[in-house]
């Protein structure tokens, strides 16, 4: 299942950068990024009764890390319009405070949140300089890892989690005719609903990420 889902996410990203590729009247560019991602404390349920704060940490830096996928194509020939359309993959994750966990001694999502997500972009353009700012807005999914270890049982699969919204704001720097370098904030919330747990019960909470992501595009 890991590897079925993780082959699945990197197909849609590879076949969806094709067709922009194939498509595409000005610009696209496919981008890799990493960065620093934290998450701010929700409140876990359970079907079983439980309830609780899990103030959720990032650990960007420990395997596995944070990381994210973006092809982007730009709608210049239409009009002169610096607008865009972009398909992001990110590799979030969140670790549960076992402090906070009363009886559960493993609670992550840390093979990935694995957020997939339809932007639009925007871009102030100024043929005049090298650096240009961004920002963009988007939906999509989450498939998260589901990792439970309680005195009940132990949970390890990925599963849809449900709805998750985008924001970003950054700025690039054109370094050379094809490559460019981007520093960015992008900040998700994202609806885990029902997803299954040993035992036959459910859990829900509701996860928002934020990061500073520091990457690099490849532009054709």
């Amino acid at each position: 299942m890991r590897f079925a889902t993780r082959n699945l996410i990197g197909s849609l990203t590879v076949l969806t950068a094709c067709a922009l590729a194939g498509t595409a009247f000005a610009e696209t560019q496919l981008s890799v990024y990493g960065g620093v991602q934290g998450a701010t404390g929700s409140k876990v349920t359970t079907s079983d009764g439980a309830s609780f704060d899990p103030d959720w940490e990032g650990k960007s830096f420990a395997r596995p890390p944070y990381y994210g996928f973006r092809a982007t194509y730009w709608l210049d020939d239409f009009d002169q319009s610096n607008w865009g359309v972009s398909l992001d993959y990110t590799h979030a994750k969140v670790y549960g405070n076992l402090d906070r966990t009363p009886g559960w001694s493993h609670f992550e999502f840390t093979d990935g949140l694995n957020l997939l997500t339809l932007n639009g972009l925007y871009r102030f353009q100024d043929p005049t300089r090298n650096w240009t700012p961004y920002v963009g807005l988007g939906a999509g999914v989450n498939i998260p890892h589901v990792e439970v270890t309680r005195a009940s049982g132990v949970t390890s699969d990925y599963q849809f989690g449900g709805l998750t919204l985008q924001a970003q704001a950054g700025v690039s720097y054109q370094f050379s005719k094809h490559w460019s370098t981007f520093v960015e904030y992008k900040g998700n919330y994202s609806l885990v609903n029902d997803v299954s747990i040993d035992s036959g019960d459910t859990l829900k909470t509701k996860i928002f990420t934020n990061a500073v992501n520091l990457g690099v595009s490849f532009h054709f």
